[in-house]
């Protein structure tokens, strides 16, 4: 369907996110609330076409899809996910779950950057952004992508976050934000059109 829209000239892209990439929703635990997304995490026989989308170019982007909430709002007490918050906290292990999966498989972490940098940049309008280049802003992490580590306590206000736990390669060393050494509230709102 996506490539005969594409074909007629349709402007369309299509985005998924590092926790359809990594769960499976026959792994979820009974009454794991921090598994609650929307659309749902699906069965692993949907995950293996879904990372084929992105290697032949069908799908575009992975997309953090950041959604933190209180432990209370996951209701993890009672483990209804009828009642549960519907979101993930990814952001700060979305590279290295991406890479992990994408490492398993083969491909390389261009492509990566590539679907959570580059492309992202693109389509949100952020000339600035999004490659290594003169006239870029400088936006730059340090990756080690073949240690591992294991998902303990994000640095998240809400740390609750299904990845909790899971051994992932690669590790974020580093970030700059413009040149400038990430952290202490640097990070400012973009807008498509204007300087960043």
């Amino acid at each position: 369907m996506l490539r005969r829209a594409r074909a007629e000239g349709v402007r369309i892209t299509v985005e998924t996110c590092p926790h359809y990439l990594t769960f499976a929703a026959e792994q979820v635990p009974d009454g794991a609330t921090s598994f609650k997304c929307c659309p749902p995490i699906r069965e692993a026989r949907h995950r293996e076409p879904l990372w084929a989308s992105l290697r032949d170019g069908d799908v575009d982007l992975v997309v953090s899809d950041h959604s933190p909430c209180t432990p209370e709002l996951k209701r993890l007490d009672v483990g209804d996910f009828g009642l549960a918050w519907g979101g993930i906290a990814s952001l700060q292990v979305a590279l290295p779950a991406v890479w992990t999966g994408a490492r398993a498989r083969g491909i390389p972490l261009a492509d990566v950057v590539r679907w959570m940098s580059a492309g992202p940049a693109r389509l949100a309008g952020l000339t600035g952004k999004g490659a290594i280049a003169v006239g870029k802003d400088a936006d730059l992490v340090a990756f080690a992508p073949e240690d591992r580590w294991t998902v303990g306590e994000l640095r998240h206000r809400n740390p609750v976050t299904p990845y909790a736990g899971r051994e992932l390669h690669g590790v974020v060393r580093r970030t700059w934000l413009r040149g400038e050494a990430a952290g202490g509230g640097s990070g400012r709102l973009l807008r498509r059109g204007v300087p960043e």
